[in-house]
């Protein structure tokens, strides 16, 4: 699995947390969002919502990992985007839940609020129970096949419900746009040319032309 983690500025110090929790498991873990050693352009919980979509429809990660003081900052940012599926996760029993039965691909984490002695231990701990299960399979057991089709109804909801993300990559305003493409390293992992989405390679590209 290849992994994004997506801090933001409010929670740029628990960073090294998350990733040391994601370590050591077998999975490709890029750093994409707020660290030590990349600060500007500053990105809020709006700019990271902005950027696991982009990456989750661009394909070129699998999950994402943001969060923001409460979580619900960021849980709300990127659920405006098609092909989103996040959870809001504040112990591991939640991620164990969330994995199983609903399947998603982005994780919202709290990092302020309640982050306090043994905070950077819960997060392993989150994720010890996250990989533990099966993406999707259901919970309880005689809840399994109903909510296997509850997801896929959720994808095709969730496209009925959303402009197709490069008509929203046309329309964002360009304060939320620019400092996500402009942070270092984004344009690498996005690697606008080679995406296979047509429709979306064309608007990232036109709004690059555009100055962003």
């Amino acid at each position: 699995m290849r992994i994004a983690v997506v801090s933001e500025t409010s929670a740029r110090d628990k960073n090294p947390h998350i990733m040391a929790a994601l370590e050591g498991r077998g999975h490709e873990v890029i750093n994409a969002g707020m660290r030590e050693d990349a600060v500007i352009p500053e990105l809020t919980y709006l700019h990271t919502g902005f950027l696991a979509a982009l990456l989750l429809n661009s394909k070129r990660v699998d999950l994402v990992v943001g969060g923001c003081g409460t979580g619900q900052g960021f849980l709300n940012s990127c659920m405006q985007y098609p092909n989103v599926f996040c959870g809001l996760i504040l112990e591991p029993c939640d991620a164990w839940l969330f994995r199983q039965i609903n399947g998603g691909n982005c994780i919202a984490l709290a990092l302020n609020k309640g982050y306090g002695w043994a905070g950077d231990v819960n997060l392993t701990f989150i994720f010890d129970h996250f990989f533990s299960v099966e993406s999707g399979v259901g919970y309880p057991a005689h809840r399994k096949e109903a909510q296997r089709r509850s997801l896929t109804l959720l994808a095709a909801l969730s496209l009925t419900t959303h402009v197709p993300f490069h008509e929203i990559v046309r329309r964002i305003d360009a304060e939320v746009l620019k400092p996500v493409l402009d942070f270092p390293d984004v344009l690498d992992l996005v690697d606008i040319a080679t995406i296979e989405n047509r429709p979306l390679r064309d608007a990232l590209q036109a709004r690059m032309d555009e100055g962003r």
